[in-house]
Parts: C-alpha cells; sequence; structure tokens
C-alpha cells in the first residue's frame, strides 16, 4: 500500500493506493469520510480515499507519507464504522535502500534488457529487470522497492518487464530529482563504503 498527501494540489484526502489503476476500468462507492475505488470487472479494491483525513490524524509533507501504526489502527476503525471489511496495513519501510547487483544476466526477450539479483539487506535480494547501461555485478546503487512513490509521482509496484518478473528499480539521479544529475543515463554509483540495506539519504549517498 502507498499512501499519499497532498494537500495544496488534492485537498485535505489521504489516498491510498494499492495497485496501478491506470489500465482499469474503475468505480467508486463513498461511505462517509471514506471511498473505495474497485476493479469494474471483479469489484477487487484498488484503492482508498480518505477525506477530512486532518479531522482523523495529523499529516505533514507532500507526497508519500507513512501514517503510524496509530494512524493506521484509526483509519481502519473509520473503514469499519462505514461498514467496511478490509483494512489498511503500513507500508513497509525504508522504499529506498542502498542495493548491490549480485548476479545479472540478459533478458532473453531483449537487446538491453538484464535481469539482476539484488541485494537489499537482510539476507534479502530482489529480481529487478533493467535496461541501465552501466549496470554490473558488484555495483552499488539506490533501490526503489515497491510501495515507493518516485518523485515524480510515479508509483513502484511489482511486474513484468517483457514478460519478466521485477520487484522494485534501480534509480538513476534524475528519477530521484537530486540536484546536479547528470542528464546521461544510467544508475546512481555508490562508493564501495555504501551499507547494503540502508535507508537512501541524499545528504549521505549523493555528493555530486
Amino acid at each position: 500500500m502507498i499512501f499519499a498527501y497532498n494537500k495544496e494540489q488534492v485537498g485535505d484526502v489521504l489516498m491510498v493506493i494499492l495497485q496501478d489503476t491506470k489500465p482499469i476500468a474503475r468505480q467508486v462507492e463513498r461511505k462517509g469520510k471514506v471511498a473505495r475505488v474497485y476493479a469494474e470487472n471483479d469489484g477487487r479494491t484498488l484503492a482508498w480515499n480518505i477525506f477530512e483525513v486532518s479531522s482523523l490524524m495529523e499529516l505533514t509533507g507532500n507526497g508519500q507519507v507513512f501514517p503510524s501504526e496509530k494512524d493506521i489502527e484509526i483509519l481502519n476503525q473509520e473503514l469499519a464504522k462505514e461498514g467496511f471489511e478490509e483494512s489498511l496495513e503500513a507500508t513497509p519501510s525504508p522504499v529506498f535502500v542502498v542495493g548491490q547487483i549480485k548476479e545479472m544476466e540478459s533478458h532473453p526477450d531483449s537487446d538491453h534488457l538484464n535481469i539482476c539479483q539484488v541485494a537489499i539487506g537482510g539476507d534479502q535480494t530482489v529480481q529487478i529487470v533493467a535496461g541501465a547501461p552501466n549496470a554490473a555485478v558488484g555495483l552499488k546503487t539506490i533501490v526503489a522497492l515497491p510501495g515507493a512513490m518516485m518523485p515524480s509521482g510515479s508509483l513502484i509496484f511489482p511486474g513484468k518487464l517483457r514478460g519478466v518478473d521485477s520487484y522494485g528499480m534501480m534509480c538513476a539521479p534524475r528519477e530521484l530529482a537530486l540536484p546536479n544529475a547528470p542528464k546521461k543515463r544510467g544508475i546512481i554509483e555508490l562508493n564501495d563504503s555504501a551499507v547494503v540495506g540502508e535507508a537512501f539519504d541524499p545528504a549521505k549517498h549523493w555528493q555530486n
């Protein structure tokens, strides 16, 4: 689940996004402060909108937000009060971490994509399909994991690229809106001293 809040542009609405809804015909049902966005063909829930959310909790920031456990409990109480049986879960964080490419092979159906096995800390490895020209075994970079919202507003969910599962994205400096980001293609290249699994900190990991 991705939680997003932008009072200036959208209003006092907390958006809770479960998956990419762009290609899906959808409907909305609203009860009180809660609106459920669901797929027209099978009824599955795609997203929630919580209106007048500042009356329920204090939210700061512009873009992706990470409600506390207490906040999630309050939101679920609001859903239950309006008769919804589903519940919300907190987004595991951090969603941007230092990763290291451990294995890489060419995509069987592409002349520029690679299938990478990327360590993200805690003995965890995710598969990411990437087309970065500088991707290489051993490279440390910044990984956007499923559940991340990019500065552009695009969302990271598990998906497929040319039929191959991909669970995140290795990030270029421009994709993270970093200052003085080079215009050339390629993912961020971190020093060997970067700690795999560490949360991304621009002040620490970007000194260009």
